[in-house]
């Protein structure tokens, strides 16, 4: 299929060294009436288990109860020159059972010939119509939360909501922190080109890690004690950092398990089925060891550090719900 050279994160940095990541492209919803209608079957996610973004739909869709109803494909954890790929030799990962695609670029032509920005995931895409729906993670969990609750597994799954109106306006405040300077602040801090650009990044990364390990002595969650979006999008940055971003991003000034009251959450949320069963570790630490050759030039998967996620936690009786 196509010979389009993937862009790598060099392509984000601005004149002065900072990563600057861009806006997803493509921005459709599942909508009833809508040219994407709510049907059991007719969805597939395209993730990795290494990518944050990707892990977000993974956690949602588990959660929620569409196993069933919405298929997905793992691609390789290896992303060199070509981008994602598929490769059904790697544990954990498949061949594309739609097209027999080699590479996710080849997935984005199907969709748009003309396409020449960056090939990401996840993807939702409709096997129906062979349309990439949408390719921006926070939509595709808002998507899954309400838009497919009639494929939920059970009633219980069919009635959790993750953004609920009440509590819209705190989840939107939360967010609008969280994500530049700590979800995308890793990578601030990883792919900075100058220590100008890296000394801001880090310092904002840091500064909003008090910040949520203050909330967390005070609360259960993010929101208050209820789960919601802000606690699934927190998670994917937090199970990575000690293992990948504390020293492959530089992101060293302290570690998770430093923050008592963020590592007892992290252990928490780790320890629901839908968070520990989409974290794959391997993937991870490989994906970012192996892949980003102009920070790790020989390729070379550090050792540790060995952290025991499914050890007891004190959230509960700090928290409890009645």
């Amino acid at each position: 299929m196509s010979e389009q050279k993937h862009l790598d994160v060099s392509s984000l940095v601005s004149k002065k060294g900072e990563f600057v990541r861009n806006d997803a492209a493509f921005r459709n919803h599942i909508e009833k009436d809508g040219e994407f209608p709510p049907e059991n079957g007719r969805y597939h996610l395209y993730v990795s288990y290494a990518c944050p973004w990707a892990h977000r739909t993974l956690i949602t869709r588990k959660l929620k109860g569409l196993e069933d109803a919405i298929s997905f494909t793992v691609v390789d954890f290896l992303m060199l020159d070509n981008g994602w790929r598929f490769n059904e030799k790697t544990p954990g990962c498949e061949r594309d059972p739609i097209f027999d695609a080699q590479f996710m670029r080849d997935i984005y032509k199907t969709t748009a010939p003309e396409y020449t920005g960056r090939i990401t995931v996840p993807v939702l895409f409709d096997k129906t119509a062979k349309k990439i729906v949408n390719n921006e993670s926070s939509e595709i969990i808002r998507m899954l939360n309400c838009s497919m609750n009639e494929f939920s597994a059970t009633d219980q799954q069919r009635a959790l909501d993750f953004y609920p109106v009440e509590l819209r306006e705190e989840i939107d405040a939360i967010n609008a922190w969280v994500y530049p300077n700590i979800n995308n602040g890793v990578y601030r801090c990883g792919f900075a080109q100058s220590q100008e650009a890296y000394d801001k990044a880090v310092q904002d990364l840091f500064e909003n890690l008090e910040k949520a390990e203050e909330l967390l002595s005070k609360q259960r969650y993010l929101v208050g004690n209820r789960l919601t979006e802000a606690d699934i999008r927190l998670f994917t940055t937090l199970i990575r950092f000690d293992q990948v971003y504390h020293g492959h991003f530089k992101c060293n000034k302290k570690r998770i398990i430093d923050y008592p009251n963020i590592w007892g959450y992290l252990r928490e949320l780790y320890q629901i089925p839908a968070f520990r069963e989409t974290t794959d570790m391997n993937h991870i630490r490989k994906h970012y060891m192996m892949s980003h050759r102009n920070i790790n030039p020989y390729g070379i998967v550090s050792v540790g550090p060995d952290l025991d996620f499914n050890a007891p936690h004190d959230r509960n009786e700090k928290f409890p719900i009645s």
